[in-house]
């Protein structure tokens, strides 16, 4: 079959069969009357993940077909060509994506500043302000920090759940996996030693010895920044674009997610949910590894 449809169930729902074993056979069902020849489904995790093979349909009218047939379930779906579907190359968000917090929101914090600061980081996620001003803006709020507070944020930061599951089985399996943050290379560096990423890309955030010097260092770490690691990174590991999956949840991720062979909007602001190709809205980061054909027996924590 040259495509497959995936879904995909949020780990936390499995008990409560909410995906139960008929829904293949109903969404196979929906899929006949379009002209589609569907492939006996295929339990990537039983009660969470099933691949369901098709022919003779476009990805984008199955996935259609099929969130018709599950209406309202808290279920995430991902439809696409079936050859080439595991990447050699993946490139993450940090923030809010392989991190449950906004870092610098929580840092802003020890200055009385979270909520001015956390506006401001809002409506640059949902694109709603340019993101290079915006992070001058609030590093500039943060002038005279003490050190002490970075400590003080990644001890409090945590990993979203299913990151470690996504980048230690994608690495076990000869990716390169890469940190493309807006955030700050401080944490990056600490989160991908954590999570087991390859390498970290992100923002210098300057400081005298003592505290923060209120500056970030030139050239801003942007969406254009990010995109162009993807680029490069696929030229010296060799690879086509074809081959990476990229994710993401704010306007800053947008260009690479739209160049990746897989971009997927991970619990996504809404102006990237509404342009992203894939969305995760529901379940936890493993979807990347089960939207590949990974079976859960393969992943690696």
């Amino acid at each position: 079959m040259q495509h497959v449809i995936t879904l995909i169930a949020p780990a936390s729902e499995v008990a409560s069969g909410i995906l139960p074993g008929t829904l293949p056979a109903r969404l196979r069902d929906a899929l006949a009357p379009l002209g589609a020849t569907s492939g006996a489904p295929e339990w990537l995790a039983e009660g969470e993940a099933v691949d369901i093979p098709f022919d003779g349909l476009a990805p984008e009218q199955a996935e259609a077909a099929a969130r018709l047939v599950l209406g309202g379930a808290p279920l995430d779906l991902v439809s696409q060509p079936a050859e080439g579907r595991r990447k050699k190359l993946l490139i993450a968000d940090m923030d809010s994506t392989i991190v449950t917090s906004e870092t610098l929101d929580e840092l802003a914090a020890y200055a009385g500043l979270k909520d001015r600061v956390a506006e401001i980081t809002r409506r640059s996620m949902n694109g709603e302000i340019d993101f290079s001003t915006a992070l001058r803006e609030r590093v500039a709020m943060l002038k005279g920090l003490e050190l002490s507070a970075l400590e003080a944020t990644w001890a409090e930061t945590r990993l979203m759940p299913g990151a470690t599951e996504l980048v230690r089985t994608m690495a076990a399996h000869g990716a390169h996996c890469a940190l493309a943050s807006g955030g700050f290379t401080w944490f990056t560096g600490r989160v991908a030693e954590l999570a087991g990423f390859t390498s970290h890309h992100a923002n210098i955030l300057e400081d005298d010895g003592t505290a923060l010097t209120g500056t970030v260092a030139e050239p801003i770490f942007d969406r254009d920044a990010k995109l162009a690691t993807l680029k490069r990174l696929c030229a010296e590991l060799g690879l086509p674009l074809a081959d990476t999956v990229a994710v993401g949840d704010g306007a800053n991720d947008l260009a690479m997610l739209g160049a990746a062979g897989l971009g997927v909007a991970f619990h996504a602001k809404p102006v990237v949910a509404q342009s992203a190709r894939v969305r995760v809205d529901h379940a936890d980061l493993r979807a990347l590894l089960f939207a590949q054909g990974y079976r859960a027996a393969e992943f690696r924590a």
